[in-house]
């Protein structure tokens, strides 16, 4: 057990969703998983394992932001020897096309955070996604006839900007929708040598001015849950029989 989870070793699969929101991740438990357990209450960050598919799969709450989606992932892969994570959150479309409920799978991620300082790094460190799982991802949207967009994304430390132009300055450069997990996951991922994918549902699209509301971002965005858990149940077989 770790300062934040009261799992056990074992109660955790090898594969686990991670939703920012804590019901967001009780609804896919309830809603998707056969047989689902409830193996962490600490700090209300709810966590469940169960089958999908037939194949053991978890989903767990990280909560906001990269300090917090650095606590929990760090913890999964180093204490509970889980091999994926696949980040399934929102995100503001800012790329021209991108459209609300559009799926962006983040190719790789842009931060504004100091977040890589801890490694010493001797230049500048670009967080990317595992080829096999986004390759999944990709596959199964297709073949759900889904609206995605693959590419990067900007994980900022900042909702409630000061900078009212930054956003638009980001889209300059291609990048898609801004969040503020996805670097955090995918750096803890390289230096864990472990997989990990994020993939969003456009809530809102800043420049503008439309968005979605907070129960449908909690309950409705069941295309980006079923893509993650099919990927999810595939990267099992790779892992935990």
């Amino acid at each position: 057990m770790t300062p934040h989870n009261e799992a056990k070793k074992g109660d955790i699969a090898k594969v686990v969703l991670m939703p920012g929101d804590p019901l967001r991740a009780k609804f896919i438990a309830e809603t998707f998983l056969e047989n689902a357990v409830c193996f962490n209450t600490v700090r209300g960050m709810l966590g469940y394992t169960g089958l999908y598919n037939g194949k053991r799969v978890s989903v767990m709450g990280s909560g906001m932001g990269m300090p917090s989606m650095g606590i929990y992932s760090y913890e999964l892969y180093h204490c509970y020897d889980v091999e994926a994570i696949i980040r399934i959150g929102t995100a503001g479309g800012i790329a021209d096309g991108v459209e609300l409920r559009d799926l962006v799978l983040a190719m790789g991620a842009c931060t504004d955070s100091n977040f890589a300082h801890q490694y010493r790094l001797p230049g500048t460190f670009a967080p990317t996604a595992s080829f096999e799982l986004l390759e999944k991802a990709v596959q199964t949207a297709r073949e759900k006839n889904l609206r995605y967009r693959v590419g990067n994304v900007l994980t900022s430390d900042i909702f409630y900007g000061d900078c009212e132009n930054e956003t638009a300055e980001w889209k300059k450069m291609g990048v898609l929708a801004v969040e503020m997990e996805t670097a955090a996951l995918y750096m803890t991922a390289a230096r864990a040598g472990k997989q990990a994918l994020s993939i969003t549902t456009v809530s809102d699209l800043p420049l503008k001015g439309e968005s979605t509301s907070s129960e449908e971002r909690q309950k409705t965005f069941t295309q980006m849950m079923e893509v993650a858990l099919t990927v999810a149940s595939e990267a099992v077989d790779g892992h935990d029989k």
